[in-house]
């Protein structure tokens, strides 16, 4: 009977110590941090505006090359108080597929003002880009994904260019009024501008837009044109200005 108790007892006290074993590995892994409880960013509603940050950054959108998910602005942004935010031109809601047709003026394509009717974001003022901190890789991308801009396609009946980077670029996803401008990131500013196929790269039309942009960027930074002249005026024809920005590019290398 005394060895029966003797065990008895010894069953119950590894009992125990593994009973307290278990509780302090719980405690532990309570304590420890929860890594899935990071912030995660949440699709803004198109047209909307936002303020928010995140631990994921999504690589920015540059020559042609593609990212995935919304970037959220930095804190460059905050510091410069630019926000995400899209403010139209013209009342917009999202086209129908296959609806949105191009006009041309000066042999240049031109977008649908009904689909494409351009827009700013109202944040980002003259001051701001000439401050030297501003960067327009903290707004790219903030407000629609670089996957969401690709409906655009569908919205003015274009395949999506297979192999479409470097010199086999065909089609840039443009913002018509450019984030260079203080341009919106919404899909109202969003078109896709194509070819000419056979041409030069330096020769299509998004390279020939990207001419308008950088002069009169350059124009607004230096005082020479107010910038809600030049986010109108190139929302409403973009070629008016380049005969002035292909001799100003020349001039001055920037292009």
């Amino acid at each position: 009977m005394e060895g029966m108790s003797r065990r008895r007892r010894s069953g119950v006290s590894a009992f125990g110590v593994v009973v307290t074993l278990l509780l302090v590995i719980f405690v532990i892994i309570q304590r420890q941090p929860n890594r899935s409880n990071r912030p995660i960013a949440v699709a803004p509603t198109r047209g909307g505006s936002h303020r928010y940050r995140s631990t994921e950054r999504p690589h920015r959108r540059e020559n042609g090359r593609e990212s995935e998910g919304i970037r959220m602005p930095s804190e460059s942004c905050d510091a410069l108080g630019v926000t995400c935010s899209s403010k139209y031109f013209l009342p917009w809601q999202e086209p129908v597929d296959r609806t949105c047709t191009f006009r041309v003026r000066n042999s240049y394509p031109m977008p649908d003002p009904g689909c494409t009717p351009g827009g700013v974001d109202p944040s980002v003022t003259a001051e701001t880009l000439r401050d030297p901190d501003w960067r327009t890789g903290c707004v790219r991308n903030c407000q629609t994904s670089e996957a969401e801009k690709h409906v655009a396609y569908r919205w003015y009946n274009i395949r999506k260019p297979r192999a479409n980077s470097g010199d086999n670029q065909v089609c840039e996803l443009d913002h018509l009024v450019p984030l260079e401008l203080g341009g919106a990131d919404g899909m109202g500013n969003i078109w896709p501008e194509c070819g000419p196929n056979r041409a030069a790269l330096d020769q299509r039309y998004f390279k020939m837009k990207d001419h308008v942009e950088n002069y009169l960027a350059d124009m607004v930074k230096a005082g020479r044109i107010p910038l809600g002249d030049a986010q109108r005026g190139i929302a409403a024809d973009w070629t008016q200005y380049l005969p002035a920005a292909n001799r100003y590019c020349a001039a001055s290398g920037r292009c």
